[in-house]
């Protein structure tokens, strides 16, 4: 098929989320535009207030869990939370990918004033269960996910904390139904529909490779188990407005540090800069659905008014694909995967529908990139 494109940013249809319309504008540009107009970010902030203030007068040991990685966006929601007047838990799922400027933003963090707990799991267990997700969906990042869930929600039940405080909400940021109840809430619900965790539960993943018992910290507490705690779990992007050059702004006042080498993968030398893994993840969408990271973030340079459409598309034709190739051998080293077959599961997760080979190359009909370096096609997908 020919993929569309968005005429405003430039992500493509074949992204997850994404439908464009008769006009050539998607949903997320849509979305973002109406947001400015028709939301009424005073009540929503009144909204905040009464949240916070019934939160505080639950006289809890902490009054909400922010859940963080030392990025920008971490010190954002801890000092926004600070600034309400709550006292903090911030809790992190601790990458075993993470690395030394990761830990030092981290610290800094840390030292905003708030506590902090470093929760690792069993490197060995992260490390089948992360090959494990990528062999079977092309997804290295389903354990990711549901770490940086499941362990601020099971810590708020058991710690009795009555609010956790996510960061910028997806679906309202790249892509989600007007009105939609889960816009503002991460609950099970929303996790049901969350697409990086492919429809399932880190018990489903129970097998040879895994057991029960190990895959136990990957678990939220159940739907009854979380009413019954009466824990609410916001999105702080949904009460007010979220860009991040004002988060980065402020974290760097902080002594938030961006990443002196440039950017991993994508636009930004300050996002997804803490961890040697994270990359992998962001790659399979180039075979996936025939974008990068760096059309996401291009996308909101040009929602957020300081970036044209022609100058997205230099950028990506300047930059390329970014294939991560340094993280790509971390991560194959960490899970014990021959390079060999990480490159067969780059052509068995490639979408054929997106996807055309000619000329012994794969090409994608509809980019918008003229002069596009196509990569070259194996011999065996001529079949």
């Amino acid at each position: 098929m020919t993929v569309r494109f968005c005429q405003s940013c430039v992500l493509p249809d074949s992204r997850p989320g994404i439908e464009i319309g008769a006009d050539g504008v998607c949903n997320a540009c849509k979305g973002h535009a109406a947001n400015r107009i028709e939301i009424d970010w005073a009540a929503r902030e009144t909204e905040l207030h009464r949240i916070v203030g019934t939160a505080r007068a639950a006289k809890a040991p902490w009054d909400c869990i922010v859940p963080v990685s030392g990025g920008k966006d971490s010190f954002w929601q801890v000092i926004r939370c600070r600034a309400l007047g709550m006292k903090v838990l911030a809790v992190t799922w601790k990458s075993p990918g993470r690395n030394a400027l990761g830990q030092a933003n981290l610290d800094a963090l840390v030292r905003l004033g708030v506590d902090h707990i470093d929760f690792s799991i069993d490197p060995s267990v992260e490390a089948r269960f992360m090959k494990k997700t990528l062999l079977e969906t092309g997804s290295s990042a389903v354990p990711m996910h549901l770490a940086i869930f499941a362990i601020p929600m099971r810590l708020a039940v058991k710690m009795g904390v009555p609010l956790i405080v996510w960061g910028e909400s997806p679906f309202m940021e790249y892509g989600g139904e007007k009105g939609d109840s889960d816009l503002n809430l991460l609950n099970h619900a929303w996790l049901k529909r969350h697409g990086i965790l492919q429809g399932r539960e880190a018990l489903d993943w129970v097998g040879p490779e895994l057991s029960e018992r190990e895959l136990e910290p990957y678990c939220p507490p159940s739907e009854a188990e979380f009413a019954a705690a009466q824990v609410r779990s916001i999105f702080l992007g949904y009460y007010m407005p979220w860009d991040p050059a004002t988060s980065l702004k402020t974290a760097e006042a902080k002594g938030f540090r961006r990443r002196a080498e440039g950017p991993k993968i994508g636009l930004y030398d300050y996002a997804d800069i803490d961890c040697d893994h994270i990359a992998v993840h962001h790659w399979f969408k180039w075979p996936k659905f025939g974008f990068t990271r760096l059309f996401d973030n291009l996308s909101l340079e040009i929602r957020n008014g300081r970036m044209s459409r022609p100058q997205a598309l230099a950028t990506i034709a300047r930059l390329g694909d970014q294939r991560p190739s340094g993280d790509i051998e971390a991560a194959c080293a960490f899970m014990d995967l021959p390079l060999a077959d990480f490159a067969a599961l780059e052509e068995k997760y490639r979408d054929h529908t997106i996807w055309t080979r000619r000329n012994g190359r794969w090409v994608i009909d509809g980019f918008p990139v003229e002069g596009w370096d196509w990569p070259e096609a194996p011999l065996e997908a001529a079949a």
